[in-house]
């Protein structure tokens, strides 16, 4: 092993940029080369390559989102696509890849690795649905982000003694809105694995108030059938006959931009030599991810066909103690 190169894709997450740095110094203490690859896949198509050095990724771990940009690339899905990338990965000589994403840069890893390419991936994501690790980087950073607006809201709603619903990021994986809701104090928290009508919603945020609770909270995921927009819609259109209506408030973005805390920026760290470490080893073709309490590798086949289930007893805590 001489050159092995690095490249983020995907959504950027708090604490990639740790990732890079790890992956980068620990190989050059091995004696190799790395090189970042810009732009994800499509900078790997189109031979975006940078040199990196341990100056180059010096005062990167506290900074958001990840130095080397990342960028959605429907090309790589295609065997063109991954024959070009293929060709400028031999071209220059490298030996190995690591790949720092979620799903779908994962899947993108593994497609080269089904190519007899030399493939490390590590696990970072803040929707936290990728299997192989029970936690990824960048959630630790979104939640805390997530519980902070809600901590603020909940005293504004206390305030006016008004209902109010937080949407979070999490697409097809209620896990950020789950912990967001129980670590929050919400009284309901809505999600993709087990979805709640607007009139079971209205239910739960009346039963607050006749228990003479001062505001009401709602966390929704983002990817749930009756998402912030369309909650927000029925209880407007119903608002005589529900007695109230929702005060909304998207983070969207703003929890992907947030300056990586202490947790993220040690497992990005940890993952990031450990990815060096089983290159070293000759491992090839697993994720890297943390799981009961330590780095552990999954195969990338396994990955990319099964699908992280969410713990739903904590939802029925959530329900507990929201009384």
């Amino acid at each position: 092993m001489k050159r092995i190169a690095v490249l983020t894709s995907g959504g950027d997450a708090p604490g990639m940029n740790a990732a890079i740095r790890a992956v980068v110094r620990s190989g050059i203490d091995r004696g190799w080369e790395v090189l970042g690859v810009r732009h994800g896949f499509a900078g790997l198509i189109a031979d975006n390559f940078i040199p990196l050095g341990a100056r180059e990724v010096g005062g990167i771990m506290q900074r958001g989102g990840t130095m080397l940009g990342s960028a959605r690339c429907s090309e790589f899905e295609t065997e063109d696509g991954q024959s070009k990338a293929l060709r400028q990965l031999h071209q220059r000589d490298i030996d190995a890849l690591v790949v720092i994403g979620g799903n779908g840069s994962q899947t993108g890893a593994h497609a080269l690795s089904q190519a007899d390419f030399p493939v490390v991936g590590v696990a970072s994501t803040i929707d936290n649905d990728l299997y192989g690790s029970e936690i990824t980087i960048g959630v630790d950073t979104a939640l805390n982000i997530a519980l902070e607006a809600i901590d603020r809201l909940k005293i504004t709603a206390s305030s006016h003694q008004r209902a109010f619903l937080v949407e979070v990021m999490g697409r097809h994986c209620g896990y950020l809105a789950l912990i967001a809701g129980i670590t929050g104090g919400a009284e309901a928290v809505v999600i993709p694995e087990s979805e709640m009508n607007p009139e079971t919603v209205a239910a739960e945020l009346r039963h607050a108030y006749e228990r003479g609770k001062p505001h009401a909270l709602v966390v929704v995921a983002e990817g749930c059938q009756y998402n912030a927009e369309r909650l927000a819609r029925h209880f407007e259109e119903n608002r005589e006959r529900l007695g109230f209506d929702l005060r909304v408030t998207k983070l969207g973005h703003v929890q992907r931009g947030g300056t990586p805390g202490a947790f993220d920026r040690l497992l990005a760290t940890r993952l990031g030599v450990a990815a060096t470490d089983y290159l070293a080893q000759g491992d090839r073709g697993v994720l890297v991810g943390w799981q009961r309490g330590d780095v552990a590798t999954t195969p990338l086949t396994e990955v990319v066909t099964c699908e992280k289930q969410l713990d739903l007893r904590l939802l029925e805590m959530a329900g507990v103690l929201a009384k």
